[in-house]
């Protein structure tokens, strides 16, 4: 039973320390997290189920204040702050932003167990390997109706607990298995101005808490849930090759794979935005732009296809804006997507002039790579194109540790505040030494929080 495979994996792993590569990679996540987290805070998803949920008392902090928070709500909360922003990472292989709900359901629990950090750093490598494992082998025929940060997210969530709480092979199992019964998250929930998106993380991050804690008391799960007949793989796949996905764990271990986000939009649009502000750095005048050919591939231009985007969420799934953002403003970070920008009568001109369109050659390299091609026209007649193979922040083109650094202060500072923001990044960065995540990452949150 396929369940069973993943589980062994990880008991096996506890024989000795990761390799440290793999500490390292699993740093840079709860950094990235914690990035990605503080900025969505803020916004309306969050905020809402603070006020709805977060007067629960427990062992758990809610961000960015701290707050004391039953442990299923933190990471019901948390998870969706994290997805919020569009600033998460992303699992290329498997169109998959696993840090949201594996990092958010790892953290709750590791607040109330009291964990090393050392601890929460193996589990959310765990959680990684596992989710991403099955988030690839569901792929592409999933990503047609699911959205697999809601499903997959689930399992991964419980993976990342299983670990933290060091259950056996039979109760890990169990936990991964009755997570899977709990995935949801359909796309048709990001076609629209809607809210359910980010929770698809925090739901899954919560029902995979849950189900890890419910396994360690003796829950049990439907150990056949993925390669059954009527089970995950039949039901939102398309006949998943799940030896392959066994065969591959730890070769190399998925959590070094990991895209970390460098805009703050769709990760379908990072192609087009980094070719764009290329040509922006490469001394472009966007005065004298005429039109902008690009080609991707299919699912961008299905998923990110606003050509007339009315609110920030819209323009965050706008190949089109998101392209204009880049050439008229230098940045597709928060300031982008400010009432300010989505209504400056210059960059929804320029967006105007934009057109985008499916390449074969493209496609066919999808999901492993995330291609295009921008071309501007210019007023002379003239043109100049750039292509991209990656995106800024793919494993082939990785942030560096002190881009990782810009990125969270640029979205923390904001949030609690210089000092804090500071206080908080060394606390993260030094993670594996930490005796207790309580003492280690909650007071920095409460010290300059808005």
């Amino acid at each position: 039973m396929i369940v069973k495979d993943f589980a062994a994996f990880a008991v096996a792993s506890r024989g000795g320390p990761l390799p440290d590569e793999v500490y390292d990679a699993a740093t840079r996540a709860l950094v990235d997290w914690y990035s990605a987290t503080l900025a969505g805070s803020g916004m309306p998803p969050a905020e809402i189920l603070r006020r709805a949920l977060g007067d629960s008392p427990g062992s758990a902090r809610l961000i960015p204040d701290g707050r004391p928070a039953d442990p299923r709500a933190a990471a019901l909360i948390n998870g969706t702050a994290s997805h919020t922003a569009e600033l998460d990472d992303i699992f290329r292989d498997g169109i998959y932003h696993p840090g949201s709900p594996t990092v958010a359901a790892a953290l709750a629990a590791a607040q109330r167990i009291g964990a090393s950090g050392e601890r929460l750093l193996r589990a959310i490598a765990v959680g990684y390997e596992i989710g991403d494992r099955i988030a690839a082998a569901m792929q592409p025929a999933h990503y047609a109706y699911w959205h697999t940060t809601g499903t997959v997210g689930t399992l991964g969530a419980a993976a990342a607990v299983a670990e933290l709480l060091e259950l056996d092979t039979e109760r890990f199992a169990h936990a991964v298995a009755t997570a899977a019964t709990n995935a949801a998250g359909l796309q048709q929930a990001f076609r629209s101005d809607a809210m359910s998106k980010p929770l698809h993380a925090g739901h899954a991050a919560e029902a995979g808490l849950v189900a890890a804690f419910a396994a360690a008391e003796g829950f049990t799960g439907a150990l056949d849930i993925l390669e059954g007949p009527v089970g995950l793989g039949a039901a939102m796949s398309d006949a998943p090759d799940w030896e392959s996905a066994v065969g591959r764990l730890g070769r190399p271990w998925a959590v070094t794979q990991a895209t970390v986000k460098n805009h703050s939009c769709c990760g379908h649009t990072f192609a087009v935005v980094d070719a764009g502000l290329e040509l922006r750095a490469g001394g472009l005048d966007v005065q004298a732009i005429s039109s902008v050919d690009v080609e991707t591939y299919t699912t961008a231009t299905k998923v990110a296809g606003y050509t007339d985007p009315q609110s920030a969420f819209e323009a965050k799934f706008s190949i089109v804006y998101c392209l204009a953002a880049a050439l008229r403003l230098g940045t597709v970070r928060l300031a982008a997507f400010t009432p300010e920008s989505l209504a400056d009568p210059e960059l929804r001109a320029l967006m105007s002039r934009v057109t985008v369109r499916a390449s074969d050659e493209f496609e066919k390299d999808f999901p492993g790579k995330r291609r295009a091609r921008v071309t501007v026209h210019l007023a002379d007649g003239t043109s100049v194109t750039r292509a991209r193979d990656t995106r800024k922040g793919d494993p082939d083109d990785p942030l560096t540790d002190a881009e990782l650094r810009d990125k969270f202060d640029d979205l923390a500072v904001p949030v609690i505040g210089e000092e804090a923001a500071r206080s908080l990044g060394d606390a993260l960065w030094a993670a594996r030494s930490a005796a207790d995540v309580r003492d280690a990452f909650g007071p920095h949150e409460t010290a300059g929080a808005r």
